[in-house]
């Protein structure tokens, strides 16, 4: 068998590090995407409500994954549709929550204590005196943040709570629709869900709603942005970088969504507001970089030589 030269090493140590920064790069991008969607969802809601937004956001993501998804009679059990059905209800709850605490506190304030949820997850099964440190200090932030720097709403804190726990819900949930559900199919049984959930409280508030065609655009830009856009990047993103990598890029998304929050919104926070939302990225982000990654098996091992 012929062994590598070294030029060939080179060039294969190269193209996995121009791998590395195309996926990181993208899910930044994805980021980016996301709490843009998240802003303008904040300027659309004055005017027709939370329910119709989240609807229309579940719609267009339908609308992107039903050509795709070809359901067989044979196999629509229970059983075997049970998780898809969860991550539905869950879907319909976390974004509603979301939505509706981003009117009441605003997208950085929201969008820092929704990211509490796949935080803790992270970090439950650690016994590192470090991640107890990271947890004190992201609940230090939090604390600042809702606590010391004027008036908070506590309803929408508290549906920020709910929309952290069902993130939660939703990682745990997804991975068990991975493993059970072939390619888009879990995904796919999860919206229509989701949308049904939201139809008929979006039609309660149908009457109130101030329909016009700037909102009608701003409805379809954050179904692009905040849900096909980046479920379409995904498979592309992981197939490049560690879920590790992309977890600590994740953990920056609290300070992405502040910046929307003022360049969109005009929300002005303060500087206890602002020391609060940087002290939970970098306690998520110390306690994820510093993770050891799990030994490698041998098969893959052997997998990745081939890649």
């Amino acid at each position: 068998m012929p062994t590598p030269q070294n030029g060939d090493v080179g060039s294969g140590t190269d193209a996995t590090r121009r791998r590395t920064v195309v996926g990181a790069a993208t899910q930044v991008g994805t980021e980016v995407s996301i709490n843009l969607g998240s802003a303008l969802a904040g300027v659309a809601i004055p005017s027709v409500g939370s329910p119709i937004v989240v609807a229309a956001r579940q719609l267009v993501m339908l609308v992107v994954l039903l050509p795709f998804y070809r359901p067989r009679r044979a196999l629509l059990t229970w059983r075997r549709l049970w998780p898809a059905v969860a991550l539905g209800v869950t879907l319909a709850v976390m974004n509603l929550a979301f939505y509706e605490s981003v009117h009441l506190l605003g997208l950085g304030i929201a969008a820092t204590i929704e990211f509490l949820g796949p935080l803790l997850l992270a970090l439950a099964t650690s016994r590192r005196l470090l991640d107890v440190a990271c947890v004190v200090v992201a609940g230090a932030g939090v604390v600042l943040l809702t606590g010391l720097e004027g008036q908070v709403d506590a309803w929408g804190v508290a549906l920020a709570l709910v929309a952290a726990a069902a993130w939660a819900a939703y990682i745990l949930l997804t991975r068990r629709v991975a493993l059970g559900l072939p390619g888009l199919e879990g995904l796919t049984v999860a919206s229509i869900v989701s949308l049904a959930l939201i139809l008929p409280i979006a039609a309660i508030t149908l009457p109130g709603a101030e329909f016009s065609w700037p909102v009608a655009g701003l409805l379809l830009g954050i179904g692009i942005l905040s849900s096909a856009l980046p479920y379409a990047l995904d498979t592309f993103i992981l197939r490049r970088i560690t879920p590790r990598l992309y977890a600590i890029i994740t953990s920056f998304g609290p300070v992405v969504a502040a910046v929307f929050g003022w360049i969109v919104l005009g929300e002005r926070l303060g500087w206890v507001q602002l020391l609060a939302i940087l002290l939970v990225c970098a306690a998520a982000g110390t306690a994820i970089a510093t993770q050891r990654p799990a030994p490698a098996s041998e098969l893959e091992q052997t997998a990745e030589g081939l890649t």
